[in-house]
């Protein structure tokens, strides 16, 4: 009753309660609750609360609480600060919140971009994190909560990104318990206790040496784009990762000294090459790869065929800015018939096995591959080593895939020995020094004879752009005969209706109503446009083509007529009546051309003859058509008297 009751007067003052507990009532404002302690031998004052927000009873029951805190020797206003900060730190930190800071410590260490593992967690977190603890406190969330999420993904099927997860969850909990205030423990420790067994590694499958023939001899025959054929050529006669070779630029190819210098920001290891020695980029050596004769001829096309905005090797179809794509190569080899049998990175296996089994040294073919050396503690990489000797070895396995390619399975697959200055041969021939770059190498000694000589195989090194011989498809009679067609459509007589135009000192629009009426002859192919032959800009050519396209029909096609201008004639001496065509005979050359229309019509409409026949029935009708003109016929007459040809009309 005194509480509600006490008014402000002109002096402050204390309604006390007991065991340091009062009611402060100033002159101005509102009552509070105050309570006097001693700590640590100095008497302290705390505030419980304002009246009526907080009762008597609620103050009294804080008062205790208070003095609970001192019997146990703890400071009840340090305690209420620490419980406040608490409070407010849980609302600032939430998971998404600890989830940004996390990544960008990450990001120190490792690099962004596509397929990398900051990618990995952004796209994972995004799909099946955040939508369970985006808004979540970071104190709130348990090993319950990360069983539910982590128990969906291995309900997919998605059991790697599973334990991807597990991971990642471990070292996100590990820095909030360091960089989080208040944070106890790590709710992500031994969730592996209950997780579902991975599958067992599917490692990329790769050939062996007996399927090399048929893979090679498809490859020759791929039907795609060429850049992509000698990309996958190039992977297996050089053995680096896909990667690598899709961001290769010119300025890393040295054809003089046949090497290939991939710097080491392109490099798989970098990370681990970093972490390990501590390098710079600058500091760590480029990956340097030699490259065979093979290998030198794909890249000296390549460059060769390099546009202006090209920054890449071998570009993108779409954008010459980028590179290919990743899934170029693996899509060739899954339309070559190898889907499931052969991926880009399996041919590093391929290349990786077939070495092995031939002898070469370990070492050798882990610094060819840009693999880690497991015998050094420092497990670092050796891929700038060996250079000398393994430009020999490669340039071997590119000639032994000459011969695979060429079904010499069995000579390509022999065995090599190892001399004393450590240079591979083959059995019965000497070391040598490192061969010189010579494209002009005809043939490969590759295996021993019985007498104990060295003896040249019955194969010769194939060509790595162009097309071997036996590759190179046989076309129909149907494509051959287009072939032909095209190819004198072509022709450099035949000109665009643009620059006959030009020409013929006429409008284009002109020349196109002179085709109309009949007046040129234009051939057509397709969808290809219009081709003028250039000779009916002279006089009397031109009248003989005006005269032949006036006594034929409208229904003839203008290559029947092309055929007749242009085919030698046995009344001609052999010549063809456009070259045999004057003045004085003009008249009989029209004749000739007419007929040989009229025979080719009634050859292919009635009779269905062949070609022979019909020239031969062409012959005749103009012997006969010959003797009349000579005689005076009325075929002789002018163009204007001539009787029209029933066929043609």
């Amino acid at each position: 009753m005194a509480v509600r009751q006490a008014r402000a007067s002109d002096k402050p003052r204390n309604l006390l309660d007991g065991d340091g507990l009062s009611l402060f009532v100033p002159v101005k404002g509102r009552k509070a609750w105050h309570l006097r302690y001693t700590f640590a031998g100095r008497e302290r004052r705390i505030s419980l609360g304002t009246y009526p927000e907080v009762s008597l009873r609620e103050a009294r029951e804080l008062r205790e609480s208070a003095r609970a805190q001192l019997a146990k020797g703890l400071n009840p206003r340090a305690e209420r600060k620490r419980k406040h900060l608490a409070a407010v730190i849980a609302d600032e930190h939430t998971f998404m919140a600890v989830y940004e800071r996390w990544r960008d410590h990450r990001k120190l260490s490792l690099e962004e971009g596509r397929q990398t593992s900051l990618s990995q967690i952004k796209s994972v977190f995004n799909k099946d994190v955040f939508p369970v603890l985006r808004h979540l406190n970071i104190h709130e969330i348990t090993s319950a909560h990360l069983l539910e999420i982590i128990g969906r993904v291995e309900k997919r099927g998605s059991l790697s990104v599973a334990e991807k997860l597990r991971t990642w969850f471990r070292q996100l909990f590990r820095f909030a318990k360091v960089a989080i205030p208040g944070m106890a423990e790590n709710p992500a420790l031994d969730l592996d206790a209950v997780a579902l067994p991975l599958p067992p590694v599917n490692h990329n499958p790769f050939l062996r040496m007996p399927e090399l023939p048929a893979m090679l001899q498809s490859l020759r025959k791929y039907r795609g784009k060429l850049n992509t054929q000698m990309a996958v050529r190039l992977l297996l006669l050089t053995g680096v990762r896909t990667g690598e070779l899709r961001y290769a630029t010119p300025d890393q190819f040295d054809l003089d000294s046949g090497l290939w210098c991939i710097p080491a920001h392109r490099l798989k290891q970098r990370r681990q090459l970093k972490r390990n020695k501590r390098q710079r980029l600058i500091e760590i050596p480029p990956y340097i790869v030699p490259l065979s004769v093979q290998a030198q001829e794909i890249v000296r096309h390549l460059l060769a065929d390099f546009k202006p905005a090209q920054v890449y090797l071998i570009p993108s179809q779409q954008c010459l800015k980028y590179p290919f794509s990743e899934n170029t190569v693996n899509q060739a080899l899954k339309r070559m018939g190898y889907e499931g049998m052969l991926t880009g990175h399996g041919l590093r296996a391929t290349l990786s096995t077939a070495l092995n089994e031939l002898g070469y040294p370990k070492v050798w073919v882990d610094a060819q591959l840009s693999h880690a050396d497991p015998n050094r503690i420092s497990a670092t990489y050796n891929h700038a080593e060996y250079v000398e000797q393994r430009r020999v070895m490669m340039q071997d396995w590119a000639d032994r895939l000459d011969l695979f390619e060429q079904n010499q399975t069995e000579v390509a697959s022999r065995h090599l020995t190892i001399t004393l200055q450590g240079l591979p041969t083959i059995p019965g021939q000497a070391a040598t020094h490192p061969p010189l770059v010579n494209l002009a190498a005809p043939l490969l000694v590759v295996a021993p004879s019985d007498q104990g000589g060295p003896v040249a195989a019955p194969v010769q090194r194939l060509p790595a752009v162009k097309m071997p011989e036996y590759t190179r498809p046989k076309p129909s009679d149907l494509q051959r005969e287009r072939n032909e067609l095209l190819d004198m459509f072509n022709a450099p007589h035949n000109l665009r209706v643009v620059d006959y135009a030009k020409l013929a000192g006429k409008s284009r629009r002109w020349i196109s109503y002179e085709i109309q009426a009949r007046n040129v002859l234009a051939l057509n192919v397709g969808h290809r446009g219009l081709r003028v032959p250039e000779w009916q800009l002279d006089p009397l050519k031109g009248r003989l083509v005006r005269s032949v396209l006036g006594r034929t029909g409208r229904g003839v096609d203008s290559w029947q007529i092309y055929h007749a201008l242009m085919r030698p004639h046995e009344l001609l001496d052999g010549a063809s009546p456009i070259e045999a065509v004057a003045a004085n005979n003009l008249e009989r050359v029209i004749a000739l051309v007419c007929e040989a229309v009229e025979a080719s019509l009634w050859s292919a409409s009635e009779l269905g003859a062949s070609a022979d026949s019909a020239y031969s029935t062409t012959c005749t009708m103009a012997e006969r058509n010959w003797d009349a003109m000579e005689a005076g016929s009325p075929r002789g007459d002018s163009p204007a008297e001539a009787t029209p040809y029933p066929m043609l009309a």
